[in-house]
């Protein structure tokens, strides 16, 4: 039986697919301090719990508006 690795730390250009939006949205959202990052050395990575977090924020923000209107 094989373990399956999963991945655990998502490069920026990867974030950018895997969320698909922007590098430049990406990049506000981090600072903004929206999406969270982690670094090793001179590298920024998004952890998948960041990215799970992330859409979990979204997702509450559109059921906050959702109910507002």
């Amino acid at each position: 039986m094989t373990a399956v690795a999963e991945t655990l730390l998502y490069p920026i250009a990867d974030v950018v697919s895997v969320l698909s939006m922007s590098r430049s949205v990406i990049y506000e959202q981090i600072r903004a301090g929206r999406l969270h990052t982690v670094t090793q050395g001179r590298r920024r990575y998004v952890t998948a719990a960041g990215i799970t977090n992330y859409v979990h924020l979204l997702e509450r923000e559109a059921s906050t508006d959702g109910n507002a209107a």
